[in-house]
């Protein structure tokens, strides 16, 4: 399985807006990708119900996997959204 640890880059963590942002390129990775804390359960990364409910905040550790083929490319681009807070989708997600 296929794994990256980000700190979150969004100064109010992985909510609102941001998650909405993150739930988008998650679907759009065309893989399934799973998001936890550090020491909690991994939920899907593509529901924006289980994203706000992990209560990420800034600067916390999150960890972002998946098994499935393709998946290191697709996590990058997800690991650098997260980590950088971009307020947009760039175009390569």
């Amino acid at each position: 399985m296929a794994e990256r640890r980000v700190n979150v880059g969004w100064a109010e963590g992985l909510h609102a807006r941001p998650a909405s942002i993150f739930v988008r390129a998650a679907t759009a990775a065309g893989v399934p990708v799973t998001i936890s804390k550090a020491d909690g359960n991994p939920v899907n990364a593509a529901s924006m119900l289980a994203v706000l409910g992990l209560g990420a905040k800034g600067g916390e550790e999150i960890v972002l996997a998946s098994d499935a083929e393709g998946a290191d490319v697709a996590l990058d681009r997800l690991a650098k959204l997260v980590a950088e807070g971009l307020e947009e989708l760039p175009e390569t997600v």
